[in-house]
């Protein structure tokens, strides 16, 4: 829009200087004044919000949602759940949608399945993140895979491939029954030490632990250790990073806006600068032991380890490796953006699970089935039995997690903005323009889900309707952007679920309030105040 404004701002404020002028009693000084006053709020209000948008811009053929560009639809936006307003209006009026933010800013929503596969697999390198998008995750995430664009993205992901193989995955599997069984005994103790049989738990505080402690040691060969020191410096980083108060939200959304508001002496910045030194020097720590490792040709087993020894064979022919602080932003990218997002999906999970008691029961009875041993108090602990166990071979467990990540994606969006001019939806789009792909909302549509879109059904995935695309379930995207870490995370997840119910049977807290009431939204679509399970031990 910048390239259209400059020729009418100019022309107002010349016919107002000129209007002026002709006023013999007038001061200069005070023309100048006069002018500007008039120009600026009759450009932002008749130019921005009306000429523009509905008579110049390029995009004004797109189907459009109602309502006054000054202003735009922010107020619905904030207001409600992420992905809930955009849902409505593809409803309502179709799978490209044009709406406003404030100024008459313009934005796209998208949800046709041939838009999306040009965006995420045909030309998804036009489409990189905006700059603005990108400002306050890479203090916390570095630039690694996550947020790498172009050649450098290309480059990332290649290296990063072999520590994401389905053989690297099943290989680091016992790490993740370990954990997840160390938390299930957690749980169990706590209910024994209350005296009962029942107990209220909050559960998305000790899966966050837990997931932390599967990426340090699976992905970094490092055990942080959360589970039993819940205070450890990196989990209390990650705490205080990801605040969800109403202030620490504020200045993000002022940061992608005011860069340089980072800068404010708040509680929020310094949390966010001493946590990220915190992150950044066990990064280092950790990138410094694995060249040592590297060097001594010691066997690598976890991810980064894979990834140092692997970059080093290509460094030592004269090919181009990652760089020690790119190798230290992918650690940063794990641990900040792997932990928060499998412990979500895997608490929206058990929240479902335990509003719907036939699902969690059949669930429970194909776990016995296929892994008996985790019933077994003398085996379950055994690493020679669990390390055999392959979660994958439970159709009604994958079907659960695909559906609870349907119905509450972890990750609720993602905006890209294109850096030349294009063809969406048979809708041309020029460079610049800000394009968002909402997973909590195409996940919903009936157009590609059938009318029981809104409903939570693991059965679904057996009989799919014949509308159903691939860019239909875009909770890890599609094509070279999408998820690197996606098996690592379903597989993480189904583990973690099969040692809880193998041991627990959830019920909601109905003392709290329903988590689905408040969703809160930064980087993770994650219940306000966690999500409370009365656990039972069976």
């Amino acid at each position: 829009m910048a390239r259209s404004t400059f020729l009418p701002l100019m022309t107002a404020a010349t016919a107002s200087a000129y209007i002026y002028s002709r006023r013999h009693d007038t001061e200069p000084y005070f023309a100048i004044a006069a002018t500007w006053a008039t120009v600026v709020p009759l450009y932002v209000v008749v130019w921005m919000s009306w000429i523009f948008p509905f008579y110049v811009s390029e995009l004004r053929h797109i189907p459009t949602v109602p309502g006054f560009p000054l202003w735009g639809q922010f107020f619905d936006i904030i207001t409600e759940e992420c992905g809930v307003p955009q849902r409505r209006w593809h409803k309502q009026y179709g799978p490209i949608v044009r709406y406003f933010f404030p100024f008459g800013s313009e934005r796209l929503v998208v949800a046709d399945d041939d838009a999306l596969k040009h965006m995420t697999v045909r030309n998804p390198y036009n489409y990189p993140k905006p700059l603005r998008a990108k400002l306050w995750m890479v203090r916390i995430l570095g630039e690694g895979v996550l947020l790498a664009e172009g050649p450098e993205h290309v480059h990332q992901r290649k290296a990063l491939a072999p520590g994401f193989s389905i053989q690297s995955i099943r290989a680091l599997a016992p790490v993740f029954w370990q954990k997840g069984l160390l938390m299930a005994k957690s749980w169990k103790d706590e209910i024994k030490e209350s005296g009962a049989t029942t107990k209220s738990i909050e559960a998305l505080e000790w899966l966050n632990r837990t997931t932390l402690d599967i990426i340090g040691q699976a992905g970094f060969g490092y055990d942080i250790n959360s589970l039993e020191n819940p205070e450890t410096p990196i989990r209390e980083a990650y705490r205080l990073i990801f605040a969800f108060d109403i202030w620490s939200r504020l200045l993000h959304g002022i940061q992608a806006f005011i860069p340089a508001s980072k800068y404010i002496p708040a509680k929020m910045n310094r949390d966010m600068d001493i946590s990220r030194k915190i992150i950044v020097d066990k990064a280092t720590e950790i990138i410094n032991v694995k060249q040592e490792e590297a060097a001594q040709n010691l066997n690598a087993k976890d991810i980064i380890g894979l990834i140092v020894k692997d970059n080093k064979r290509l460094q030592d022919k004269g090919e181009k490796g990652l760089s020690f602080e790119t190798v230290r932003d992918q650690i940063m990218t794990f641990l900040g953006a792997g932990h928060d997002t499998t412990a979500t999906g895997v608490v929206w999970t058990l929240h479902l699970l335990s509003i719907h008691p036939e699902i969690q029961s059949r669930l429970r009875e194909e776990i016995k089935d296929y892994l008996p041993f985790m019933f077994d108090a003398n085996q379950r602990y055994d690493p020679e039995v669990f390390s055999k166990a392959d979660p994958d071979r439970l159709p009604y467990l994958d079907n659960v997690c695909r559906e609870s990540l349907r119905y509450i994606p972890p990750i609720p969006m993602t905006v890209r903005q294109s850096i030349a001019d294009d063809t969406l939806a048979g809708y041309k789009i020029p460079a610049g323009t800000v394009v968002y792909v909402i997973a909590n909302a195409i996940n919903h549509l009936p157009m590609y889900w059938g009318p029981t879109a809104g409903k939570f059904d693991p059965d679904r995935w057996d009989n799919l309707p014949s509308t159903f695309t691939n860019n239909a379930f875009m909770t890890f995207l599609q094509g070279p952007r999408g998820c690197i870490g996606r098996k690592f995370a379903e597989t993480e997840m189904k583990v973690i679920l099969c040692c809880l119910l193998s041991m627990f049977e959830f019920k909601r807290d109905e003392t709290f309030d329903d988590p689905e009431k408040w969703k809160m939204w930064r980087l993770v679509l994650r219940p306000k105040d966690g999500v409370r399970l009365s656990v039972t031990t069976i």
